[in-house]
């Protein structure tokens, strides 16, 4: 097969971000595959042609990208962040998995960027300086009751904790759950960390104590982290520095 298929990192936001490894790879495309604010970025050029798609369509994207790839095409998926997390690597490999037997010999490659996650943590110091996870709050995909578990776990792990899809406009409750459920188990003042739209001109790095967090605090483009016990405030003009320190006495 002469086609390819790239799945690629848009990072956070801004073009600063996007690595140059992503970059060549969409000067080299013949199409651009995505959900539609991140084809959006991409600019537009003779020979390239841009394919946006609504956001509760990805398998039937990943598919089209891999028929795409298959006919001869280069074709490069576009993902904000890190196409690995939360994004349409994952999508990409399960229609490999359950499609056409000849995918499976695609030249295919999975280009890293910044996740919004890092980049929030950067922007606030180094909140995730220790262990830490990572857990997407939508109940798009998995029941509301694996969310809670997994909150309760890692507070009990004492884990920082990244949240990725806080809450949306159809789904507010979620993120006041989970809030509320915060509140009552670690009953402390942790710092948490709303960082909205980083890297772009829109950008709002708010911190507070876990007791005074509230739900409208954050919307579907905040990046919410919420440090452990041991996670450390340093005040000073404007926002604090947030850092959890690497050690753990023995």
């Amino acid at each position: 097969m002469t086609g390819w298929l790239v799945i690629a990192g848009l990072g956070p936001g801004s073009d600063a971000m996007v690595t140059p490894e992503v970059t060549q790879a969409l000067a080299e495309a013949s199409d651009v595959i995505g959900y539609i604010p991140y084809v959006a970025r991409i600019a537009p050029r003779p020979g390239l042609t841009l394919h946006p798609t609504d956001n509760r369509v990805e398998m039937d994207r990943a598919r089209h990208a891999l028929a795409l790839a298959a006919g001869g095409a280069r074709v490069v998926v576009v993902s904000s962040g890190d196409p690995g997390v939360f994004a349409m690597a994952s999508a990409i490999f399960e229609a490999v998995e359950a499609g056409d037997p000849q995918w499976r010999a695609l030249d295919i490659r999975v280009l890293p960027g910044i996740t919004a996650m890092l980049a929030a943590a950067a922007r606030a110091g180094a909140p995730l300086g220790h262990d830490f996870c990572t857990i997407n709050l939508s109940d798009n995909l998995k029941p509301w009751a694996v969310i809670e578990q997994r909150l309760r776990l890692a507070v009990g792990a004492d884990f920082a904790m990244a949240f990725y899809n806080p809450r949306s406009a159809s789904r507010p409750e979620g993120f006041a759950r989970t809030l509320e459920l915060l509140q009552q188990a670690c009953n402390d003042a942790r710092p948490v960390i709303f960082a909205r739209a980083v890297s772009t001109s829109e950008e709002v790095l708010t911190v507070v104590p876990l007791p005074e967090a509230r739900p409208e605090m954050a919307d579907m483009r905040t990046m919410v982290i919420v440090g452990s016990s041991r996670t450390r405030m340093i005040a000073r003009d404007g926002v604090p520095f947030v850092y959890t320190p690497r050690s753990i006495p023995k």
